[in-house]
């Protein structure tokens, strides 16, 4: 599935069931102690208030690797565009 399918799944937002959420959260879990202790609660208290561009855009960031993720989610390497980096700010502020 490439990202302008899910692009399009998460944009109608009568369908937002529960699949991408599930997806998302799957994806969360990496291999990397310090990025779950990142998202994990970001996750708990927010995943399901995310409208859907801010879906596609967790979406994608979770297509990082860990270490790249790591070094994003810790203000190392900059967000490839603006709602990346304010998605970045509320997970750190979660």
């Amino acid at each position: 599935m490439n990202d302008e399918v899910v692009y399009e799944a998460v944009q109608q937002a009568a369908v937002r069931d529960d699949r991408i959420f599930d997806r998302i959260r799957w994806r969360a879990r990496r291999g990397l102690l310090e990025n779950d202790l990142l998202l994990k609660p970001f996750l708990e208290k927010e995943l399901l208030g995310l409208s859907p561009d801010e879906l596609h855009t967790l979406d994608a960031m979770l297509l990082l690797s860990d270490n790249d993720l790591l070094d994003v989610l810790m203000g190392r390497k900059v967000g490839v565009d603006s709602a990346t980096n304010t998605l970045v700010a509320r997970i750190q502020n979660a």
